[in-house]
């Protein structure tokens, strides 16, 4: 086992948790719920921000190879999704945290669909999880366990990758799309039918 491992697992270990969290926020039904899970999300996604910058920059300010510029180079795949957390992800979290702090007057406030659906959005949720997924391969050749499988599992492993972000996306996408429908109003019988003859 590299000891660069020890650097990479933290790293992974809170791109996990947020991942978990993001994927429970639309299952929260109160307001006050979905506005603290929200805080923690919040919380675990800057600390993975702050921990995948931190350890290339701990790689710079060192000379020669060391253990922070092996572990670098393992968060390099998972680099642009991270990005895309920093970009969109964070800002819909602060959005979807304010939105619910609103309606959080008592405990029993129940969260409304539209807000549910927000945290629903695939922008939240499937950057964090495929950043999580994309330090699975680091961790793997960390680990030593990458010569188990020989260099001719490189192809597998990124098809079932790829099949694993598309199933993710497509899951997140329903998810919003029947939370969004629900919120939506409804409209009323009288004007769901065709107007008939007017009769004097």
């Amino acid at each position: 086992m590299q000891s660069h491992l020890a650097l990479l697992l933290p790293v992974a270990v809170v791109w996990w948790a947020a991942g978990y969290l993001a994927d429970g926020l639309p299952r929260m039904t109160h307001a006050r719920g979905l506005r603290r899970h929200a805080g923690w999300l919040l919380g675990l996604t800057l600390t993975g921000l702050g921990l995948t910058v931190a350890v290339p920059i701990a790689g710079l300010t060192t000379a020669g190879p060391t253990l922070a510029d092996r572990a670098a180079g393992g968060l390099a795949l998972a680099a642009v999704p991270a990005l895309v957390v920093a970009i969109c992800t964070v800002r819909r979290v602060r959005r979807l945290r304010a939105g619910a702090g609103a309606l959080a007057v008592t405990s029993r406030t129940p969260a409304p669909h539209g807000l549910r659906a927000a945290a629903a959005h695939p922008l939240i949720g499937l950057p964090l999880q495929v950043t999580g997924l994309a330090l699975l391969p680091a961790l793997i050749a960390a680990s030593g366990a990458s010569q188990l499988f020989g260099p001719g599992a490189t192809g597998p492993a990124v098809t079932i990758g790829a099949l694993g972000v598309m199933a993710i996306g497509v899951r997140h996408a329903l998810r919003h799309n029947r939370l969004a429908e629900r919120a939506m109003p409804q409209r009323s019988a009288t004007s769901a039918r065709p107007a008939g003859a007017l009769h004097v």
